[in-house]
């Protein structure tokens, strides 16, 4: 595991919210820009992301077969978070802000910053490859779990089994699924996966810009002494990964395995609550401050609880 790599990502995304800031505070990007940016990485690049991540992952059985452990242990981690999370924030669930907290504490930014966290921690390509299999079920939990905490006393947010089904997750992911199990048979031309992969690069970047444009509208001062958002980073980039990691040992998974689930684990919170909580109208300001409260302190914590996880599996 490199931790200097592991460093560089993180310093990079984190300069990558500053440009997002001052573009912000320049009017570079502004309040119709950043809802078209947010609806532009929802609608187009993050499914393109996910097609390519899956169209481009190598075929072989034994590929395959770590394909289907990820895919289990990434519905198992959805779904303990979930709960984890349910619980937590049983006496807030009547506000917007109860439901930005929850949200954010069960969907991390395995997708955007996930990927190449994990190629910095298991080698290129190998994290990777895990995490297109790892982010179908964050896809599948956010477009249903999500838009369910989300649509919480709200008559224009409601799941029906039409867009349980057809979504900008669920679509995507079984549209990659296919497209990886048919590989023994054929492969789509070159270019369709150079085109996948140009719009499914267009997420991190945009996500991060968006999410540092959203916080330049906002009292960093009124962010920094928030003591919720403070529990909410203890919980999520701390509590949440030290168990996973600790979970992931007493079932004995694999070590690879270990470091995967507590690196997804201990990322920060997913910008995909900063551009849906901007194109629903919930807390947009909040959303941003979890985002980039989580991603500032990550810095810190996320090369800490690695450490910790490359403790355990030596044990």
């Amino acid at each position: 595991m490199s931790f200097s790599a592991l460093l560089s990502i993180i310093l990079t995304l984190f300069l990558l919210m500053i440009c997002g800031f001052v573009c912000r505070k320049k009017g570079i990007i502004d309040t119709v820009a950043s809802k078209r940016l947010s609806s532009l990485i929802i609608s187009v690049g993050q499914p393109m992301m996910i097609i390519a991540a899956l169209n481009n992952a190598e075929y072989s059985e034994k590929n395959l077969s770590i394909a289907w452990q990820v895919t289990l242990i990434g519905f198992a981690m959805h779904t303990l978070l979930a709960m984890s999370s349910l619980f937590i924030c049983r006496g807030m669930k009547g506000s917007d802000r109860g439901k930005i907290f929850e949200f954010s504490l069960v969907f991390a930014n395995c997708g955007f910053i996930g990927f190449p966290i994990l190629d910095s921690i298991l080698g290129p390509g190998v994290g990777s490859f895990m995490g297109a299999f790892y982010v179908i079920s964050f896809h599948l939990f956010l477009w249903t779990w999500g838009i369910f905490i989300l649509g919480r006393g709200r008559e224009d947010i409601k799941l029906t089994p039409k867009k349980i089904l057809l979504n900008y997750g669920t679509v995507p992911c079984a549209i990659g699924v296919v497209l990886y199990l048919c590989k023994p048979i054929f492969t789509l031309p070159s270019f369709f996966g150079t085109f996948f992969s140009y719009l499914g690069n267009l997420c991190t970047p945009i996500s991060v810009l968006v999410t540092g444009s959203l916080l330049a509208t906002i009292s960093l001062l009124a962010m920094f002494r928030n003591g919720w958002l403070y529990l909410h980073s203890a919980i999520k980039l701390i509590a949440f990964p030290l168990a996973a990691c600790l979970l992931a040992k007493l079932a004995g998974l694999g070590d690879t395995y270990v470091l995967m689930v507590t690196a997804m684990a201990g990322v920060p919170s997913a910008a995909t609550i900063t551009m849906l909580s901007e194109l629903y109208d919930i807390e947009p300001g909040f959303a941003s401050q979890t985002v980039g409260m989580t991603s500032i302190l990550s810095t810190a914590t996320l090369p800490c609880v690695m450490l910790f996880a490359q403790w355990i599996i030596t044990l």
